[in-house]
């Protein structure tokens, strides 16, 4: 029997960033281990993170390009061959219809690779589009980046909650549970959440009796859609109740007065109706928070894809400042990433949404981008601006967008679509050329995003475990080569390294190095000198030589398990891009939604209402080929209370027809009182029953698309993100 070596590794699938111990034979992983000795981790692993070596050697992973030939089929292809043909097809869109012809889908797995995440800046800047890109970032968190822009100056300087230090916290929209965390990074939140109710409380307010409940002290069931009337509700306490206690904030928040006015209305008993919890409940969880020594309010997805995302995005934060719980152990912090990424990088534009809109729907631009679901009707609408070309990365927009149906009738319009991506999925099946990317065991790994919404400042590096083969591009190569064809650069007079040094150069100007200093200590091409460079110019690196204790990129290649350099710090000055260095806790572009909130209340709760879910052995689409994950009970179902199945005419297993202004669906029937009477859930990432794709396990459990469900149209206006919690529906036997 041949010995096993034992590799350590980082599970790079989510915010919880898991080490682990891969069990390697013969070539393949036998056996995969949590890492006790993790610096970070210190032994949990969720299920997911156990597949990495499934992920590597599914038999359906794209490993060579895939061209469309004359009958539609995608057949195998040389790297030259798919380079030329997906250059033929974009050169001709340009020539024909112009740049403007041409856009960008950035998928949700991008944020968790080595090369993707740091190379879009660079796909998109070769390309310098002239009109907007789309990303899933307007299906999951645009709402908190528009927040943080105009609260802090910067879209992506996000707090999270220093949930080892917090008495007392409130989840509300969120289910680590499934999620681990989200624009949370900690390792075994649940068992955070359980020492925060050992020595305080822990609140969760979700329509649905998740699985993080089991972890919590109290369940507030909500509304869908309601949440920021809720929060309001609750500011009108602090200032009423005189319970506002600013603190160490005192002389940094600007426009207090406004949130105490604005707020003034929006009294508990006013919202209970709406909102579902009663005026005792919401004046009583102001109270608490307010008297905790240490408190915070952690609102995530469920409170961004609503109809009133961005209200209920600003006001955990205005909670948190008010009770002097931002920027503040056991409150609402910042991380301190050891390696900073250029995401966070120091901005100085001013503040504008809507520079322009959209050619059919007439959406407004917001942060460069309009709602995903508009990329359908500007493929499908005829007229000068019209989309021609699409490049997607990492994405599955036929799965993950609202009102997908419209997508996938659309895609076959265009005269070029470019996809890279490691699967032949429901999106990609409609492209003219897909370029597979590496495996995650074939390319290294050190989180770039990820850290700077984490509750400790630590970094982990992990190497290449399988080498690939050879003559195979780098995910950042292939991008440079898709990005100089949408830039109509001719692929032969494309430089990789010459581009490369150019970017590398850029960046490292960014961090106030020197860049002919750093080109001399990292001369190789790629994405390893980018991570070296954040490094060495972060707050604990050498800064090339002038500390000379300081930490570079091999500091981590030694340290397998990590390195640690503390708990979060209070570094709110740091973190402020306003010129006055303020946070401006009622900006204008946000209260401006205000009375939109106000008609909402005055309408009544009527029919129901469907929200998404997410199972703790499900990551979206893009982990339903992983047999492991994906086999036992069907979980694609949906649940309804007793009384609305009652009232629906439906019954435990039997099947349903579920409508919206949308579409329709028919899926299997989950009666159980863990859902408030009112609402139904749908789990999202699934409908694997698409032609043409090379999913086989998917397929085995296609489930159904709740995205055929959701309109469109039904955003929250001021970021444009899709609100696909809270469809009206209607539920009857099938």
């Amino acid at each position: 029997m041949a010995e096993r070596d034992i590799h350590i590794r980082t599970c790079h699938l989510c915010e919880a960033m898991c080490g682990l111990e891969l069990h390697v034979e013969d070539g393949e992983v036998k056996l995969t281990r949590a890492n006790r000795d993790d610096v970070w981790s210190k032994g949990y692993l969720c299920p997911k993170g156990t597949t990495l070596g499934h992920l590597h050697t599914d038999p359906d992973r794209l490993r060579v390009p895939l061209i469309r030939n004359a009958a539609g089929e995608h057949v195998e292809a040389t790297w030259d061959e798919a380079f030329a043909r997906a250059e033929a097809l974009m050169s001709g869109v340009i020539a024909k219809h112009g740049k403007e012809a041409v856009t960008l889908y950035i998928g949700n797995p991008a944020a968790h690779n080595y090369s993707i995440s740091r190379y879009t800046g660079l796909m998109m800047g070769l390309a310098d589009l002239p009109g907007p890109i789309y990303s899933a970032g307007t299906v999951d968190q645009w709402p908190k980046n528009v927040t943080c822009w105009t609260m802090y100056g910067h879209p992506w300087r996000i707090p999270a909650p220093d949930l080892p230090n917090t008495d007392f916290i409130v989840v509300q929209g969120a289910n680590p549970h499934a999620s681990q965390g989200s624009l949370l990074a900690c390792p075994d939140v649940l068992g955070e959440l359980d020492k925060v109710s050992e020595r305080g409380k822990v609140v969760v307010i979700d329509p649905r009796r998740t699985g993080t409940v089991k972890h919590a002290d109290q369940w507030l069931s909500i509304y869908p859609g309601t949440d920021a009337a809720l929060q309001l509700a609750v500011v009108q306490v602090l200032f009423e109740e005189g319970l506002v206690d600013l603190g160490h904030l005192s002389d940094k928040l600007r426009n207090v007065d406004v949130v105490e006015r604005v707020a003034r209305d929006f009294t508990p008993e006013r919202v209970a109706a709406t909102c579902g919890v009663t005026a005792a409940e919401i004046r009583t969880l102001a109270r608490e928070f307010a008297a905790a020594d240490r408190a915070c309010w952690y609102a995530r997805i469920g409170t961004c894809n609503q109809e009133f995302g961005t209200l209920a995005s600003w006001l955990p934060d205005v909670i948190n400042a008010l009770t002097g719980n931002l920027d503040s152990e056991g409150g609402l912090m910042w991380g301190k990433p050891i390696a900073w990424s250029g995401t966070l990088a120091p901005r100085d534009q001013p503040i504008e949404f809507g520079k322009f809109h959209s050619r059919v729907r007439g959406a407004p631009e917001i942060m460069g981008q309009f709602p995903v679901s508009c990329m359908a009707e500007e493929i499908a609408t005829p007229g000068e601006g019209q989309l021609k070309a699409l490049v997607t990365v990492a994405g599955n927009p036929v799965i993950s967008a609202p009102d997908s149906q419209k997508l996938d009738e659309a895609l076959p319009m265009l005269d070029c679509m470019i996809a890279i991506d490691n699967a032949l999925n429901e999106t990609t099946r409609h492209a003219d050329v897909i370029l597979p990317g590496l495996s995650p065991l074939e390319q290294p790994h050190y989180d770039e995003l990820l850290w700077s919404w984490a509750v400790r400042s630590a970094g982990k590096w992990s190497p290449v475990l399988f080498e690939p083969e050879d003559g195979r591009p780098e995910e950042w190569e292939v991008m440079i080569r898709v990005g100089a064809m949408m830039a109509g650069i001719p692929q032969e007079h494309v430089d990789i390294k010459a581009i490369d040094d150019g970017f590398f150069s850029a960046f490292v100007q960014k961090g106030g190095a020197d860049p002919e200093v750093a080109l001399a200590a990292c001369p190789e091409p790629g994405p390893e000198r980018l991570n070296d460079n954040a490094i060495r110019t972060g707050p604990w690196g050498d800064q090339y030589g002038k500390n000379p204790d300081g930490l570079t990129l091999q500091h981590f290649k030694d340290e397998p398990n990590g390195i640690d350099m503390g708990p979060m710090v209070s570094r709110i000055d740091e973190i402020i891009c306003h010129p006055d260095g303020k946070v401006d806790l009622a900006p204008e572009y946000v209260i401006a939604d205000l009375p939109r909130l106000e008609e909402r209340i005055d309408r009544e709760n009527d029919g129901l209402l469907l929200v998404s879910r997410r199972h703790v052995r499900s990551n979206n689409s893009w982990m339903h080929n992983v047999k492991v994950l994906v086999k036992g009970k069907d979980r694609c179902t949906l649940l309804i209370h007793p009384d609305d199945a009652a009232a629906s005419g439906v019954t435990d297993g039997s099947v349903a027809r579920v409508s919206s202004t949308a579409g329709e669906i028919e899926v299997p029937v989950e009666v159980s009182d863990e859902m408030m009477p009112g609402v139904v859930s749908l789990p999202h990432g699934w409908g694997h029953d698409k032609p043409g794709t090379r999913m086989s396990i998917a397929r085995e459990h296609a489930g159904v698309n709740n995205n055929l469900l959701a309109p469109g149209t039904f955003v929250d206006v001021p970021s444009g993100n899709a609100a696909v919690n809270g469809i009206p529906v209607e539920v009857v036997p099938a």
